[in-house]
């Protein structure tokens, strides 16, 4: 009999839900088409048409590695820009504005009203930040940029900013729904670990103001987001004819209760594994692949039915292990994954499982979650455009980077489509990165990452206190920077290797997500040191609009390929971005004073230089697809 959620609809189309699971899956709507009225709709994570001529013979500058040259910086930018750039940089020195920024946006909504709030705030803030209300009126700049060596990818910054009450009110039914029938938690199922626990107090926007949040609100609701990264996607694809990027979020896209339980899930088969084949410390059991580990040394651990039981999960090929559970099975809905996660106890024999079993329900949101997936990345591959998928928190990562790189394997075969993200600032990421190009090159598909440091240090510290289990973040920032370039190392010499031994170099491809000087620099060197072009198209830079502009453009017009990050949305939709932004600068003290400092000098320069009234500039460079 169908559920309450199998018979919900999505403006006219039901939702997927597998009666049973075929060998075979058969992806969804691979022929999606946009009706003209959603074309209207602004979304995340599409690139904008960059309309430029042709150059014969483009500019190209040397690049100053010291990211010092305020003209080179700023050159893209008229005099009132770089004023108020200045201007809102130094705003952003007040430690009370900066905290309580949002509030102070709410009082002056209601004092000055909707108009002059608006007007204010073009000349501030969102002026600064975002490009403008829509599609059309960010075409100019995007053309601007194109024209100094960037290129854009357009994030469409309208959030929902859920009130505390209206997030308890929406959780209410769907804790009626998913309540479940049985009792407690039998003896053969083991309790989550407390990292991976759902903590409600810990689910608000007010813990995590400088990472985007997606709340659940029902399948409906996630049918609905993934019509806007398809639009997204389609976007690019007219745009950009190979270019292009898109990026999602997989909490938009399922419960993220459902992530928690496979991290979870994920975590202690890892434990379970190390243990069995004897290494119990941590770099053991995330990085088993490369230890090769014979498969039937496993299975001589136990006898009878657990043998075949476990015979049956196993992921393993002529090296040895892979994986505990075979999660190609998982994405391809050949199993039931309460039956799946299941293992023998070394002690007893008897089969035990991992989690608390899903209801019917759960399982239910988990093939469309499943599907969605497979819907999203079958357009993209078709269309031709490369999917980031963002990082989110230590409780989720585990989940999404394991589904990330399943979808790798399905649509990564002849390029990189789907980009893995890794938050550099999490202590166990280098192993994690080092694992997932050890599959990558066993199972013979494309590797895309990007390398961010990270945007939820504050959340994870406190969440970690507040449960009581290891915080999961580097001690310093110093930790954080060894780690970024660890990880950038580990895909540099993976490509290297595969360019050495004539294989295709782009079998492995990264964006470097970074606002960190030494970080951009150490990136260049290395490309250097062992011959890579910016023209091999196998890295390439991206930072936000309205910052780090000496490191962006700089790199742009020595013909490095560089992106960055361009917001739009009307005013009253994208405050909350701004006010992530804001919070974001505060963290960012010492590079944001560098950049002021620097908008600061341009501005004289052009005052003593008589070039104050001179109009909208436009390079003579071209970016590098």
């Amino acid at each position: 009999m169908a559920t309450r959620l199998s018979q919900a609809l999505v403006r006219s189309r039901s939702i997927v839900v597998l009666e049973s699971r075929s060998p075979k899956f058969t992806p969804q709507r691979s022929d999606y088409k946009l009706s003209p009225n959603f074309r209207a709709v602004a979304v995340h994570g599409q690139q904008a048409f960059l309309d430029l001529p042709p150059l014969e013979n483009p500019d190209v500058d040397q690049l100053d590695l010291t990211f010092s040259d305020h003209v080179a910086a700023f050159k893209s930018k008229t005099t009132w820009e770089i004023f108020r750039g200045w201007g809102v940089f130094t705003l952003c020195k007040w430690k009370w504005m900066v905290d309580n920024n949002a509030e102070i946006m709410k009082v002056c909504q209601k004092i000055f009203g909707k108009t002059l709030f608006e007007l204010s705030m073009k000349l501030t803030f969102y002026g600064h930040f975002v490009v403008g209300a829509d599609e059309q009126t960010i075409q100019p700049m995007i053309n601007r940029m194109g024209t100094f060596g960037v290129k854009s990818i357009l994030d469409y910054s309208a959030e929902e900013d859920l009130e505390e009450g209206k997030q308890k009110k929406d959780k209410e039914p769907l804790q009626r729904l998913l309540k479940k029938k049985q009792e407690k938690a039998k003896d053969d199922t083991e309790i989550p670990s407390k990292q991976f626990q759902e903590d409600v107090g810990f689910s608000q926007r007010a813990h995590d103001p400088v990472a985007r949040t997606y709340f659940y609100q029902g399948e409906v609701q996630c049918e609905k987001h993934l019509d806007t990264f398809m639009h997204c996607i389609d976007c690019v694809s007219n745009a950009t004819h190979g270019t292009g990027f898109a990026a999602v979020k997989f909490t938009a896209l399922v419960r993220p209760q459902m992530l928690m339980t496979l991290s979870d899930v994920i975590i202690k088969s890892r434990r379970y594994l190390a243990d069995l084949v004897g290494g119990k410390t941590s770099q053991r059991s995330l990085n088993i692949m490369r230890a090769d580990v014979d498969p039937s040394k496993l299975l001589d651990k136990f006898e009878g039915d657990a043998k075949e039981e476990l015979l049956k999960r196993i992921s393993y090929d002529e090296r040895g292990l892979v994986h505990l559970f075979d999660w190609n099975r998982v994405v391809t809905g050949e199993v039931n994954i309460n039956e799946l996660f299941m293992v023998p106890d070394p002690k007893t024999g008897q089969m035990k499982r991992l989690f608390q079993p899903l209801t019917d329900v759960e399982l239910e949101m988990f093939d469309n979650f499943i599907h969605r997936l497979h819907t999203l990345f079958t357009f993209a591959k078709k269309s031709d455009v490369r999917v980031m998928v963002d990082a989110e928190q230590s409780y989720f990562q585990p989940a999404i980077s394991r589904l990330t790189m399943e979808m790798m394997n399905f649509y990564n075969k002849e390029k990189s489509i789907v980009f893995n993200t890794y938050q550099c600032y999490m202590k166990d990421t280098i192993k994690f990165l080092m694992n997932d190009l050890e599959q990558a090159e066993r199972q013979n598909f494309h590797f895309g990452a990007k390398l961010v440091r990270g945007a939820y240090m504050e959340q994870e510290r406190a969440r970690a206190r507040a449960l009581g289990y290891e915080d999961p973040i580097c001690e310093t920032v110093e930790a954080t920077t060894e780690s970024y370039h660890a990880c950038f190392m580990e895909c540099l010499l993976r490509s290297v290797r595969f360019r050495d031994e004539g294989e295709d170099p782009q079998r492995v491809s990264a964006m470097i997500a970074s606002h960190s000087e030494e970080s951009v620099r150490f990136v260049i060197k290395k490309m250097h040191e062992y011959n890579i072009g910016q023209q091999d198209r196998l890295y390439c830079f991206g930072q936000l609009f309205g910052m780090c502009d000496q490191v962006s453009f700089p790199l742009g017009q020595a013909g490095y390929s560089v992106y960055k990050y361009v917001p739009y949305g009307k005013v009253g939709e994208v405050l909350p971005y701004l006010s992530r932004r804001a919070h974001e600068n505060k963290g960012m003290l010492t590079k944001m004073e560098k950049e002021r400092q620097m908008l600061w000098k341009e501005l004289w320069r052009r005052i003593f230089a008589f070039e104050l009234f001179r109009g909208k500039p436009m390079g003579n460079y071209r970016p590098f697809n």
